[in-house]
């Protein structure tokens, strides 16, 4: 298979946004309008949710609409997003785009655009094209020069075709099942609220309400440069934020930190602790997961609060999770937190005061039996989804390294 290599910018070109303020958004359908796309649209698949409109006059350039197989790429954004790209389906409505986003724009007669947009979107170009970013105070900003520059492997067009039907064959069975995980996600909490929401909506029977406080122990972690006291030390693995996420926990990144053998006693976390974050942006108050010892010895930080039930006769552990992180908790944690620019936190008193609402146990013990049940389904289709990632990015790589047309050929 003949497989040449040309430089991006003598396949394809950058096309660079618009340029306005945001007092010349207009509302949508406003005559002379056109829509215009930002870094806010630029998702897995292009977010149409939120989409701002101009007045046509601020497109200089007929280049600047967007065309169907361009690829819209975030090149003003913090170091983490910098790069990220989605693929422009056909819009049926003229579309610019503004000036923190670029368009790379293929000449159909040497790339096909899906295999561009595969391309580009690939692990490996992604982050050479990151690194190639210069960072200031707050954002990162693409050199599009320098990824200009960039080797693209270019089989022939047919060729190119064919390995965009393979990738877009697998990449559509892994939305298959990150749908499936979302409809399940979506069954737990019509579980939740069939059971539990006349109660927190206040339109039933309100059971007992109590402070959480007296069913429970609350306690912040450990503080990262405190004074280390004396004696042996020994380093184990800690939660910090990042590792607490609603109703999950990530541990792609788990530091450590060393310790004492008493300060191991008082903040190692045990099966069924809930951890909770104390602040951040204000939605994301409430915020917290159960504890199911995933790593055998564990403590938590002090910007996470570990709560452990005291009164297990009276409350189940998943249904306090269920109830701080829903909209009932974070109306209180809301109405109580300190708050700052766009920051807010609560403290141990406030938590503590949470009012509780008890339903019978067993009510609670059938709510976690549902939701376990919904849990179970949910890590067969995560597992298959790991699977199919890990075949989607095998793929890509043989493809872009030349191995998958050597394979096929032979």
């Amino acid at each position: 298979m003949s497989v040449t290599h040309k430089r991006l910018g003598d396949v394809a070109s950058f096309v660079r946004g618009i340029t306005f303020k945001p007092t010349d958004v207009v509302p949508a359908g406003t005559s002379s309008s056109v829509w215009c796309m930002r870094t806010k649209n630029v998702q897995a698949q292009v977010d149409l949710s939120d989409v701002w409109s101009v007045d046509s006059r601020f497109v200089k350039r007929s280049e600047q609409y967007l065309e169907e197989g361009d690829v819209l790429i975030s090149s003003a954004n913090s170091w983490n997003l910098v790069g990220k790209c989605c693929w422009i389906p056909r819009l049926g409505k003229p579309t610019s785009f503004g000036g923190f986003v670029t368009a790379l724009r293929g000449d159909v007669a040497q790339v096909n655009r899906r295999y561009l947009y595969r391309w580009f979107a690939s692990a490996r170009i992604q982050e050479i094209a990151r690194s190639f970013s210069r960072q200031t105070t707050n954002i990162a900003n693409l050199d599009l020069k320098r990824c200009a520059d960039l080797s693209v492997p270019l089989p022939p067009l047919a060729e190119q075709k064919r390995i965009v039907a393979v990738l877009d064959r697998v990449d559509a069975l892994r939305v298959k099942r990150r749908e499936a995980i979302a409809l399940l996600d979506d069954l737990a909490q019509s579980i939740f609220l069939e059971m539990f929401g006349d109660y927190l909506g206040r339109s039933g029977d309100a059971p007992e309400v109590v402070a959480l406080s007296s069913v429970a122990e609350i306690a912040s972690g450990i503080t990262k440069g405190r004074k280390v006291p004396a004696g042996e030390l020994e380093k184990v693995p800690y939660l910090a934020v990042a590792n607490v996420q609603d109703r999950r926990l990530d541990l792609s990144a788990v530091k450590m930190i060393e310790v004492s053998a008493t300060e191991v006693e008082r903040f190692k976390l045990q099966s069924d602790d809930l951890l909770l974050t104390e602040g951040g942006d204000p939605d994301k108050l409430g915020r917290g997961t159960l504890w199911s010892n995933e790593i055998p010895l564990c403590l938590h930080q002090n910007h996470v609060f570990r709560v452990r039930v005291s009164d297990l006769d009276r409350i189940d552990p998943l249904y306090l999770n269920w109830v701080v992180s829903s909209d009932y908790g974070k109306r209180y944690f809301l109405r109580v937190a300190k708050q700052t620019t766009g920051i807010a936190s609560i403290n141990k008193t406030q938590l503590g005061a949470f009012p509780l609402v008890v339903p019978g146990l067993s009510k609670q013990k059938d709510f976690r039996a549902r939701v376990r049940q919904v849990d179970a389904q949910r890590r067969v289709h995560q597992t298959h989804l790991a699977t199919l990632d890990e075949l989607f990015e095998s793929v890509q790589q043989r493809a872009f390294a030349g191995q998958l047309w050597d394979h096929e050929a032979a």
